[in-house]
């Protein structure tokens, strides 16, 4: 391991050549790297590219002396923490005084005796390099110290990120268990009724009129029926919960998609003398996935004719809307109580009852509807009244080639 003479670099400062030859010679043979000035203001240029372990000062020097030199030392950043020794013939205490408050660390007299200069110089480097040592020391764990600081904050936000995340899972479950115990519940009857129907058919058979017949197997009809629309909307909520619809938005012209709903459901509006009617008249080109708003149409008329009673009306229109066209289906149905309203669309509070001709709903159609709306980047909601009837009403955005390309 090198020794600190052998790592030390000594800057004399002297304008007396003897002297520097004297410590030129004498600290080159205990192999210490010896630099010269030959005044302050040499000494301050060259300060301005080396820094040497400790400084040799002359105090009496033309120019600037020695403890002007030390204070400008002192008072730069690059330099302040350099020790300087000041060299001197003199011996009154105000000067030695003097030395220390500018800044000196010590003092050694002329003329020069070797083992002094050798004791002060060993002194005060072992001091400079362990002043240097504890500051690197400093200056590890102070960055280590914001390393750790930075870690714990990362760590911090992690745990929160983490906890927010159990927070939506343990509701997310909660939900889920809830739902499926609703959908438990609600395959029971069907199933029941297309299980036990056929039994008491068989069993009253020679019994029943052709009248009861028919309306046995309406019922079970009802059953089936109920029970497809169940199934078929629970795997469409399934497959939305698992990422498996893809969302792949198109031009889609908003009347001739609703002329088509209200053509596939014309028979159960015949069925109860409902008018229903397509008032959009002006050209509504929405930028939506068609699957999905094909869902939520039919999802909405059919809830509209279920419970709508007979003779009633159901009217479908648009209107502009900025970026956006917004759609209502209004009905004359039974409406919907202002306390129910808010649990139309969600899945934790399901809210039931029976159409207007008994009609039995499956408790997702809404579901889907809000699912399927926000996914095309618009929003769903309804304006009821007891017994004058619901307005469905959601916003769709509106094709431009701008959307299209995004």
């Amino acid at each position: 391991m090198a020794t600190i003479t052998e790592k030390s670099t000594i800057l004399v400062v002297d304008d007396n050549i003897t002297n520097l030859n004297i410590l030129l010679d004498y600290l080159n043979e205990l192999s210490y790297k010896v630099l010269i000035a030959a005044n302050g203001e040499q000494a301050l240029q060259q300060l301005q590219h080396i820094h040497p372990d400790v400084i040799l000062l002359d105090v009496m020097m033309p120019g600037i002396d020695g403890f002007e030199t030390c204070l400008r030392l002192k008072a730069n950043k690059e330099t302040q923490d350099i020790p300087v020794i000041f060299m001197t013939a003199l011996t009154d205490t105000v000067d030695k005084i003097r030395g220390f408050t500018v800044g000196g660390v010590d003092y050694i007299t002329k003329p020069f005796q070797h083992e002094e200069v050798l004791a002060r110089l060993k002194a005060h480097l072992t001091i400079r390099k362990l002043q240097q040592e504890l500051q690197q020391k400093n200056d590890d764990l102070e960055q280590y110290a914001d390393i750790l600081a930075k870690k714990n904050t990362e760590l911090a936000t992690k745990n929160a990120e983490l906890d927010e995340k159990n927070v939506q899972l343990n509701a997310l479950n909660a939900d889920k268990d809830l739902f499926f115990s609703i959908i438990a519940h609600d395959l029971r009857n069907p199933i029941s009724a297309l299980r036990e129907l056929p039994q008491i058919i068989i069993e009253n058979l020679e019994s029943y009129s052709q009248d009861d017949l028919r309306r046995m197997i309406s019922m079970q009809r009802d059953a089936a029926k109920n029970l497809f629309e169940l199934l078929e909307n629970l795997l469409t909520w399934s497959r939305i919960q698992r990422g498996m619809i893809e969302h792949e938005p198109q031009p889609i012209n908003l009347k001739e998609i609703v002329d088509r709903n209200i053509a596939l459901l014309a028979a159960n509006a015949y069925s109860k003398k409902i008018s229903v009617k397509n008032d959009i008249t002006f050209p509504a080109i929405i930028y939506v996935d068609y699957k999905m708003m094909d869902t939520v149409l039919r999802n909405l008329l059919s809830n509209a004719i279920k419970f709508t009673g007979e003779d009633g009306n159901i009217e479908f229109t648009a209107i502009e809307q900025d970026q956006f066209i917004q759609v209502a289906i209004r009905d004359t149905g039974m409406g919907i109580g202002e306390n129910y309203v808010p649990k139309l669309f969600r899945i934790d509070e399901q809210y039931r009852r029976t159409g207007t001709a008994n009609e039995r709903g499956t408790g997702l159609g809404l579901i889907l509807c809000k699912e399927f709306v926000e996914r095309n980047g618009g929003r769903i909601w309804v304006e009821s009244e007891v017994g004058k009837g619901s307005t469905f009403r959601f916003t769709s955005p509106k094709f431009s080639k701008e959307r299209a390309m995004l």
